[in-house]
This record gives C-alpha cells, structure tokens and sequence, in this order.
C-alpha cells in the first residue's frame, strides 16, 4: 500500500524546498495530499515563479485550507505522516496551542492525536522566547522540529544541491528511503573530506 503524507506549505519562505521534496517524492511509493495557504500561494508565486497548480503531475491531490470537510480533518482517515514545508512561525504556534484556525492546523492536530509522525520545517531567524517556547511545546507533543539548514559535507556545488540533501533529510524523518542519498561516512564522501571535518 502507497504511504499516504500529508504536505502542509504556509508563507515562510523556502519554497525551493517544497519543489524538491516533491520531485524526491514523485519516485517513491508515496501519495501527497497537499494543502496551501493563502500566503503560501504568494510567497510561491515570488519564490518560484509557480502557482501550486503547476505542480499538480508532483501531488495526488489538493485540498483548501479553509476546507474543514477535508479528509485529514478527521482521525479517521488514514494518513501515515504530515509534513509542514516550509512552516511559519505563525503555524507553529497554532499548532503548540492547539488551535486550528485552518485545515493544516487542523490536520496537524489530528496527527499529533493519533501519535502518527509530525515534521514542522520551522523557517525564522533569529528565533525570539515565543519561537523557542513553541518548538519546545510541539517537541513535547510528538512533532518533530527540522528547520530547513542545509548540509556541506556533500559539497554541494548549486543552491539546488543544497536544497535536495535537506528534502532527502524531511523524507528520512517520514520514513522514505530515497535511492542514492548521499550520507556521512557512505560511498560518495572522501575519507580525505572526512578527516577534514574531523579537525574542525
């Protein structure tokens, strides 16, 4: 059976991140059910020159955040994971405060309920007491805090590169096994790259 996740994106920016989760995502067993803010659209739009509808051969299906009737608004439905990519700090909050002002606040609440996996992509800085406080309280929830920063060890020679590995990192922490992956200490990273680290 396909893994079904659900995609939350809101308006922080990195939507770079997004497109590369998704393309990561369209080559495994995975459905992604999508849902996008009003200010998601915008910040994509300004980002990435796309509407989400430019994305539709990348998602199963899409849902509207103001769509309470939506299937992930129940604990019914069977979603095995949910991602917020990127998440602002806005969402955050919600989400630590159990409101749900939205259908991915909702749909997030209803993840934590059912101890299924919760990925926030937080995206600010620097972060304020609010901001830390928030990720402390969803942590204790169940969600797992993952900011999008990227990884050198790969040397990644474009901002795509980067952007790649972190997606490759959302879909460990989901449970995805993404081929080739580049990992420290694999094939793929030289001993002398190694040692070099290691006299950091």
């Amino acid at each position: 059976m396909n893994k079904r996740i659900i995609l939350g994106i809101t308006g922080a920016t990195g939507m770079i991140y997004v497109k590369e989760f998704l393309e990561l995502a369209s080559v495994l067993d995975v459905e992604i059910h999508a849902i996008i803010s009003d200010a998601g659209r915008q910040v994509m739009e300004l980002e990435l020159g796309l509407a989400p509808e430019n994305l539709n051969g990348l998602i199963t299906a899409w849902y509207d955040a103001r769509d309470f009737a939506a299937p992930m608004s129940s604990g019914s439905s069977r979603f095995d994971a949910m991602l917020v990519l990127p998440c602002t700090m806005g969402t955050l909050a919600a989400i630590a405060n159990g409101m749900s002002a939205n259908l991915i606040h909702r749909a997030a609440d209803v993840t934590l309920k059912e101890r299924r996996p919760l990925v926030l992509a937080a995206r600010e800085t620097p972060l304020n007491r609010t901001h830390l406080v928030n990720m402390l309280a969803v942590h204790e929830a169940g969600a797992t805090v993952c900011p999008p920063m990227p990884s050198f060890y790969h040397r990644p020679e474009t901002i795509r590169d980067m952007a790649r590995a972190f997606a490759g990192r959302i879909c460990d922490q989901l449970g995805l096994e993404v081929p080739g992956m580049k990992r420290w200490g694999e094939e793929g990273m030289a001993e002398s790259d190694q040692e070099e680290v290691r006299r950091c």
